[in-house]
């Protein structure tokens, strides 16, 4: 890991990693800029996130790469209706001394890629919702801490309902974004069929090392942040909540609004953001940037949203211009 001489010379050699990160991911993954953009801020948040999005949209894929891009351990697990906690997290064993030992379980990597989280039952769900937030894992009474840098990038298809077991709100909570894949345009699909149906398989080269992942997350979090920032991104979560605190169109459309925890990732997500565009504090254009990941989870519509149309992304747009 590179030693930097301050904040400055760090935060500026973090902007260069990111824009290397997405010329790398670019080789293999065409477009999606906004969604690579957002997995990147997680990453650099400590944040996990939620990739929704309709089959054949490169959800795993781009996984994947960013992995290739990271020299990070990374695991693949997908979830099936008759996944087991034990089957991700690990479980104790005996051997032939009969003695008791632990063999640990895909959640102990550095990536883990959760492959249609919603296709397992809520316990399985639990197990490593319950990791995510610990970074540790308890087997036997004993205490296990997983590797640093951690985070879970979940895929979720949003078409797809018969066999799923939707996540919770109180679950969908701990993740920091909620990042939605749309289609390519015709262009770009031109050019993934071009470049998937060739013979050659594009390659990418690691950009950085869990150690400077971890120290570039320790720098976002010591980015000042002035006053009117934070009154900003605490006022917009309080307009997501009906009744006392919410605004006008929280009281016509929601049913429940974003808890304390979104207007921390408000927070901590414009941080980085300003860090990536090379600004040393984030202003209001940096916590809208990523209001729409980290809120679009954390509400609820009301059936009269429904009835009328009105989507969640809507609804925070209507915030925002409000706001």
């Amino acid at each position: 890991m590179q030693h930097y001489a301050n904040d400055i010379d760090a935060a500026n050699a973090l902007a260069d990693s990111y824009h290397k990160l997405k010329s790398e991911i670019s080789r293999v993954i065409v477009g999606q800029d906004e969604v690579v953009r957002l997995v990147l801020t997680g990453i650099f948040c400590q944040g996990h996130s939620l990739l929704v999005g309709v089959p054949g949209l490169a959800k795993t894929l781009l996984v994947q790469t960013i992995s290739n891009a990271l020299d990070l351990q990374f695991k693949r697990i997908q979830f099936t209706p008759d996944l087991m906690p034990s089957d991700i997290i690990g479980a104790e064993t005996m051997d032939k001394e009969r003695n008791f030992h632990f063999v640990r379980g895909p959640i102990f990597a550095n990536i883990i890629l959760a492959d249609e989280i919603n296709r397992t039952p809520p316990k399985t769900q639990a197990a490593l919702l319950e990791s995510m937030q610990e970074y540790a894992v308890t087997i036997a009474g004993q205490r296990y801490e997983l590797p640093r840098p951690f985070f879970v990038l979940a895929t979720q298809n949003p078409i797809e309902q018969e066999g799923t077991y939707p996540l919770p709100e109180a679950q969908l909570d701990r993740f920091m974004f909620n990042i939605f894949l749309d289609y390519p345009t015709y262009q770009q699909e031109l050019e993934i069929v071009k470049t998937t149906t060739a013979d050659e398989v594009a390659s990418v080269s690691k950009v950085l090392s869990a150690e400077d992942i971890v120290y570039f997350q320790h720098l976002v979090r010591r980015v000042p942040v002035a006053d009117n920032v934070v009154e900003y991104a605490v006022k917009l979560s309080h307009m997501t909540r009906p009744g006392v605190n919410g605004s006008a169109v929280a009281n016509d459309y929601l049913e429940w609004g974003a808890g304390p925890r979104a207007s921390q990732y408000l927070v901590l997500g414009a941080k980085c953001n300003a860090l990536l565009n090379k600004k040393f504090s984030p202003d209001i254009e940096d916590v809208r940037a990523i209001a729409a990941a980290v809120l679009r989870h954390r509400m609820v519509r009301n059936f009269k949203a429904e009835a009328d149309g009105i989507t969640v992304d809507g609804i925070i747009a209507k915030l925002i211009q409000a706001h």
